[in-house]
Order: structure tokens, then sequence, then C-alpha cells
């Protein structure tokens, strides 16, 4: 096709040619452009009416209390979207909110610092990813703990289900490690999914072991530094202080700069699970390298095959939510996919009222950041970003979203079934581990 088009480009249409036949040539190009399939277009524009709906759809959430402001960014190769809604303060010293606004991004930690750093140690041969986690943290032992494995940690199949609890009163990053190692999981490895911040509580400390730095200088100097993430970072200074979004309401001004995770407050501010603040800017910049596979503008972060497996599902085949290296693809935290982005697509949120999602096969990702916790702890933004996830994809105008070659299928909606409580929780019988026949599709337990 756009050999053709070039071709008639050459065609002289000027004084030598006919208006009839300018005529005739144009019928002629919007015809085969009627026959051309949505994906050949490249760099069409993003679709305003879709735009304007995700505009309304934020602005109703902040009348509605659930929010303060936001920023929204959505980007489709060449074509970009953005725009600050609302405040970041209320009340008589209300400040609107702006592009550059840096967020807490909570969750978001995990794929921004603690995941890219564990795959370049990776990479360089520091780590193995089937390694029992005992070989990089010696505490880490006894029971099931042996056998969790960095996959594990990385995928939240670990069998870990709680967080680090808050009494005793405790305080220290030491103290939390110490906790986090005696930790004992309530399911044997590999068997469930559960999201858990115990678990990027023991990557952040195995990075800062084999890296020999604190995580913070080391995700400084090996991504946001090269990345050119000027904004972006654990225990942001005081110069950054007036642009920092809020995330408690009667705080004082200074309390910006500290993290809202209670967990990683203890901590001093620095962990695997949380800690990091950025702005939407600086989260392009990060979602520009994995879609250029590990590379953005000439640096490289990542190698491409490294990028490969992080993007794709690596949770067992047992359990149900599919999960990559860090980054969610399909399980009940999917939310800012929408019903439109292909599975296989992938992204994180956070809870502070941030995510991103990417789509590889589109070019495409989008993301919102917001400080929903300031205006109420509850505030519930769940249906929001389904909804923004939704019309970020039908934004995009040159991609065919109903046939997307190498997308997964969709989930069974039975869900996998577990193992009985006999064999599921730890204890006398826990050896016993549910896998999967990868070729009758039949679910059966090993001993181990």
């Amino acid at each position: 096709m756009q050999r053709r088009l070039e071709r008639f480009s050459r065609l002289k249409c000027g004084r030598g040619g006919s208006r009839p036949f300018r005529l005739y040539l144009l019928a002629l190009v919007v015809w085969w452009a009627g026959l051309c399939p949505p994906g050949s277009w490249a760099g069409a524009p993003l679709v305003p009416a879709k735009l304007a709906q995700m505009d309304a759809a934020i602005e109703q959430a902040i009348s509605e209390d659930r929010l303060p402001g936001g920023v929204l960014w959505v980007e489709h190769k060449e074509q970009r979207y953005q725009k600050a809604f609302g405040q970041r303060t209320l009340g008589s010293h209300a400040e609107p909110m702006t592009e550059d606004t840096i967020f807490d991004a909570a969750s978001m930690t995990k794929v921004l610092a603690t995941t890219p750093l564990v795959m370049r140690l990776w990479e360089r041969g520091r780590l193995k990813l089937d390694e029992p986690v005992r070989t990089y943290l010696p505490d880490f032992k006894g029971g099931e703990r042996d056998k969790i494995t960095i996959r594990h940690l990385l995928t939240h199949c670990s069998g870990f289900d709680v967080s680090l609890g808050r009494n005793p009163t405790w305080s220290g990053y030491e103290q939390a490690i110490a906790m986090a190692c005696a930790e004992k999981p309530s399911y044997p490895p590999g068997t469930v999914f559960h999201y858990c911040d115990i678990n990027f509580i023991l990557l952040g400390e195995v990075v800062q072991r084999l890296g020999g730095r604190k995580l913070n200088e080391m995700a400084a100097e090996e991504v946001f530094g090269p990345l050119r993430m000027t904004d972006t970072g654990y225990l942001p200074g005081p110069d950054k202080l007036a642009r920092i979004a809020p995330t408690a309401r009667n705080a004082s001004v200074k309390s910006r700069r500290v993290v809202h995770d209670p967990t990683t407050r203890r901590m001093g501010g620095v962990a695997g699970q949380a800690g990091v603040f950025t702005t939407a800017a600086d989260m392009a910049r990060f979602a520009r390298m994995m879609l250029g596979g590990g590379e953005l503008e000439g640096i490289r972060i990542l190698k491409p095959e490294t990028v490969e497996l992080m993007i794709h599902v690596q949770s067992p085949a047992v359990v149900e939510a599919r999960r990559g290296l860090g980054w969610d693809i399909d399980s009940d935290y999917s939310r800012p996919r929408g019903n439109v982005f292909p599975i296989g697509s992938y992204g994180h949120t956070g809870f502070t009222g941030v995510c991103l999602w990417v789509d590889p096969f589109s070019e495409t990702f989008w993301m919102f950041l917001s400080n929903r916790v300031y205006a109420n702890q509850s505030a519930n933004i769940l249906a929001l970003q389904r909804r923004l996830g939704t019309l970020a994809a039908e934004s995009v105008a040159d991609f065919n979203f109903s046939v997307v070659p190498g997308a997964l299928p969709a989930r069974s909606t039975e869900p996998a079934p577990r193992p009985p409580e006999s064999a599921s929780k730890s204890g006398a019988d826990s050896r016993r581990i549910l896998q999967l026949d990868p070729f009758t599709w039949c679910y059966y337990y090993t001993t181990t």
C-alpha cells in the first residue's frame, strides 16, 4: 500500500495534469484506504472524542470527591495527550494540579526501581531467577522458605499473603528485613498468587547485598539517572517540595516528602516495595524505554531479551493469575488494561492512586497519576482506572484491537483449583504441591 501511494505521489498533477485526473487519483487513494486494514496507517492522531470522554470521567470522579486531581498521559507512537486536572491540595491553601506535579508512586516502585535492578543483576550473572532466596539472604531459611525462589518473589507466588505487622511497634530497615526473613509463608511456594509487599521487601534487600550499595543509590545511578528521569527517586529533596502532591490532608507541608506507605516509612523511606516519587513525564520516559526493548534515546538500561522475559507470563501454570517479572499481565489487579487492550499488555498500580499500562502490540501506553488518598483515605477509583484504560485503547485510531496476533486468550471463567486446606497451609502435609500436567491439562499432586 505504501509503495502504491509513493508511486502516485510522483505523478505530475500540477499544470501538466488535468483536474479530472487529480479527482480520479484522489478518489482512487480514498478507495484503497478504505480497503486497507486499520493497522497500516501509522501516526494517526488520537481520537479527540475518546480523549474528551477520559477528561469527563476524571472530572466526574473529582466532583464526587474520589480524588482532588490528577495528571493523565496517553501516548501512541508519536502521538501524545497530557493534561492536569483539579487540585493538588484543597481548602484555604488550595493549589492547582500541574503537569509537572510529583507523586508518591507507592507500589509502582516495584517496577520502576526494584524489578529493573534485579534484572540488571541477572544480566550480569549475579543472581539466578530459580535460585532459592536463601542463597542471597542466608537468614531466610527453614521450612517452606527454603523452596522460595527469586522468581516466586517477582511473581508474588511465594506463598506469603500478609504484610509486616505494626504490632509490636518496630522501626528501622534492619528490623524490617529481620521480620521479613522470619515470616512463614501461608501456602507452598508456586501454588497460589497473593500480592504481598514482603516479596519486594526481600528483593530490595537482595539488590542491596549483591549490588553493594543502598537501593536508592543504585536506582538513581543505574535507572533514573541514565533515563534522565530528573524528578524521580527516593527521598525527594526540599527543592521539590512545592511540586509534591500530598497524601494526607491535615499533615504539615514538610510531610509531603514522606512516603505514604507505613511500612516503608518505618524503614526510613527506602524499600523495594514503595518509596519512589515521580512525575508523569518521567514515567513516560520509563514506558518508552520498555517499549524500546530496554533502550531509550541511545541509552540501554536492559537487554531486549530481558524485557521480553519480564513482560511475558512467568507465574506457574497452576496459578490462575498471570504475572510477568514484577509486572501484572492478567489478574484481579489488571484494571488499567480496561476492556480493549489485549491480554499480553502489562502494567502496574499504586495504592496512592497511580497506574501505568503498556501495550507493546499497538505501541501505546497510558497513565493516570493522582493523590486520591489525600481527599479520602478510602476513596475508590478502581472503576475510573478501568474506564480510562478502555477509553485509552479506543482513542488509538490506527490499530485493530479485535485481532492481535500474539495476544493471550482470556482466562477460564472457572478459577484454577486451589490445594485443599490440609495441603495449602504450611504444616505437616505442606510438602504436597499441586501441579499441572502440560500434556493432559489435568491437575495432580506431587510430593517433594
